[in-house]
């Protein structure tokens, strides 16, 4: 038997934007940068702002956002990077432009499909932030979507371009440690309170009515906005669709599947805060899928748990993922790397490593250049994100859903099978075919 072999790689965000892109230019002119437009510079958008600014090597037409007060900042930015760049409210101006090639939304979580669907339908390749829909029937048509306008399109769900991250889960999928027949995510951190609140006017500087879109009407709140819509119903997606969503897709990659579950239960409630959020704090959540090959009855899971009022992190890390398999198991943090042991706990091997986003972004503009398959699909967002909803669901209603994972509908519950789609109010941003 040989000596355990232990393999190191560090890599940083820090690092991997010192990078020397490769140039971006048309393939039919190179003389021609991709133009740009980004669609929500705040939040996780600013980080997106911040690198693209950066770059030499592609236009940066317009930044969007409904915020007047963050647009100016935007814009700041993008003209301090040397971009002769546009600013606007009306993401329709951006779409309207035939020198934007690309666009990345990173609104909130309502606005991801709809603006996704208008974009793609507009001949743009886009970059959507994570979960990519609201909903299971967003998911759908933004496939359809994907698929009538032959565009690339690439989730924020950036683990996927990570090197230490796609290190790990290769050694999964070859086989390293067995058959992988459980897979476990779980998102374990110290949030906050987002505290109790009344009605209340928006401030001035923001177009309340074109941020809540195709949703339904609802009342602002201090405590809606910026950020915390997260925690609502008609906006966001729960902590689960936050950071959750980055977990269990690493594990839907980790576990080979590709498809909705045939059966979810998720036990979750609030069992600490006593706030406004209307998502669970605490939820732990079974799916199952039919084991390919093996006897009836048997399935292969995948588990996640989710704590955010903890100040303990699970197995070493904050956000992270494990994989059982026949004959050992890989523990991994998915910023901070990955230890894998074999039978008799004995560690094999190991890798270190950061997050990357300026990969993610990287593969994207390379899957427009070449058109190879960019590394999160709408398949990959679609996947992750219609495990976040079910769970939801089942947390919300408090039973087991069976579903057949080729629809997306859930059998023999008429009010769960309702909860895969919402209702819209009338507005430009609603997707057709609702």
């Amino acid at each position: 038997m040989t000596a355990p072999r232990r393999d190191f790689l560090k890599t940083t965000v820090a690092g991997a934007a010192t990078w020397a892109f490769a140039g971006i230019a048309k393939a039919d002119d190179p003389s021609k940068k991709l133009g740009i437009g980004l669609i929500g510079p705040g939040g996780m958008g600013s980080n997106h702002l911040n690198l693209l600014a950066k770059r030499k090597d592609i236009d940066l037409r317009w930044v969007c956002d409904v915020d007047q007060l963050r647009l100016a900042k935007a814009l700041e930015t993008a003209k301090g990077g040397g971009h002769a760049t546009k600013s606007t409210a009306d993401m329709r101006e951006v779409l309207a432009d035939d020198k934007v090639d690309a666009v990345f939304i990173a609104t909130p979580d309502h606005w991801h499909a709809p603006a996704a669907i208008l974009a793609l339908d507009a001949g743009k390749h886009v970059y959507v932030e994570k979960p990519c829909c609201h909903n299971i029937r967003e998911g759908q048509l933004m496939a359809e979507a994907v698929a009538r306008s032959g565009k690339k399109l690439q989730v924020g769900t950036q683990s996927r371009s990570t090197p230490c991250v796609m290190a790990g889960i290769e050694r999964v999928l070859r086989g390293d440690i067995g058959e992988v027949l459980v897979a476990k995510a779980w998102n374990s951190q110290r949030r906050g309170s987002i505290g109790k609140t009344q009605p209340s006017d928006p401030p001035q500087t923001l177009d309340f009515d074109n941020w809540t879109g195709p949703a339904p009407v609802t009342p602002y709140r201090s405590n809606l906005l910026p950020g915390v819509w997260r925690w609502w119903y008609d906006f966001g997606c729960g902590d689960i669709g936050n950071d959750g969503v980055h977990d269990i897709d690493v594990a839907a990659w980790g576990l080979g599947v590709n498809t909705l579950p045939s059966r979810v239960t998720c036990l979750g409630g609030k069992n600490y805060f006593d706030d406004d959020q209307q998502f669970p704090d605490t939820q732990y959540a079974v799916c199952e899928y039919p084991h390919e090959g093996n006897p009836a009855g048997r399935h292969k899971q995948l588990i996640f748990e989710q704590r955010i009022w903890t100040q303990y992190v699970q197995d070493g890390y904050e956000n992270g993922s494990a994989y059982y398999g026949t004959e050992g198991v890989l523990i991994m943090g998915h910023n901070v790397g990955w230890k894998m042991y074999g039978l008799r706990n004995k560690l094999i091997a190991e890798q270190t490593g950061g997050g990357d986003l300026p990969a993610h972004h990287e593969n994207f503009f390379k899957a427009i250049l070449d058109g190879t398959p960019t590394n999160a699909d709408i398949v990959a967002g679609t996947t992750a994100a219609g495990i976040v909803h079910l769970a939801n669901i089942s947390a919300r209603l408090g039973r087991t859903l069976n579903l057949d994972p080729t629809t997306g509908r859930i059998q023999g519950d008429p009010e769960a099978d309702g909860l895969i789609q919402r209702k819209y109010r009338e507005h430009w941003g609603t997707p057709k075919g609702v």
